[in-house]
């Protein structure tokens, strides 16, 4: 409940994981509330100090992060040790980063510009002999950033698109940190 609430108030949620009991059931509830909310997410793994290392153990923990948290992929990932200090100065000038990203805001033209791009490279699929078209896109709010597309049939945006071109934002735009939503209208006759 405490969590709920502390992500309710909050721009950027700093999810922090205990290397030694990595990723409890909890963690995983924690880190889905701040998601489910539209929150900027900074994964900050505490007792880095205590884990026993060798060349591939960052790695390997951050592979299995991206695995059990695979909805957080565009967060951030810390390893940190409360007790010594080790790297906890990068704590606050992520958020920072984070927070910045999470209120970023991209002009139309150059939305669309990027989007005719995109659609150039990488046709949407067809479904039942019907093509998605993307007619126009923009920006409509930040916190999270959020994007209208208005296209000829809403039914038609397959998921593996919309990934697609929340790739090519990341891609162009950064996003650190932050969830991208996408708002899918029927473009109307005027």
């Amino acid at each position: 409940l405490r969590a709920i609430r502390a992500v309710e108030r909050a721009d950027v949620a700093l999810v922090i994981l205990d290397a030694t009991d990595f990723l409890a059931e909890q963690d995983k509830k924690v880190a889905g509330i701040a998601h489910e909310a539209g929150k900027a997410v900074v994964i900050a793994v505490n007792k880095w100090d205590l884990v026993e290392k060798d060349d591939r153990t960052a790695q390997d923990y951050l592979e299995k992060i991206r695995r059990e948290l695979s909805f957080l992929d565009y967060a951030p990932v810390l390893f940190i040790s409360a007790k010594t200090g080790q790297r906890i100065t990068r704590i606050l000038p992520e958020v920072f980063t984070v927070a910045n990203e999470y209120t970023k805001r991209i002009p139309t033209r150059v939305l669309n510009e990027l989007l005719r791009e995109a659609l150039l490279r990488h046709q949407p699929p067809a479904h039942k002999g019907k093509q998605l078209k993307v007619y126009y896109a923009t920006q409509i709010k930040v916190k999270p950033p959020t994007f209208q597309l208005w296209v000829n049939d809403p039914a038609l945006m397959h998921f593996s698109f919309r990934r697609f071109l929340e790739n090519q934002l990341r891609s162009a735009f950064g996003f650190t940190g932050s969830p991208i939503h996408f708002l899918v209208r029927k473009r109307t006759k005027a």
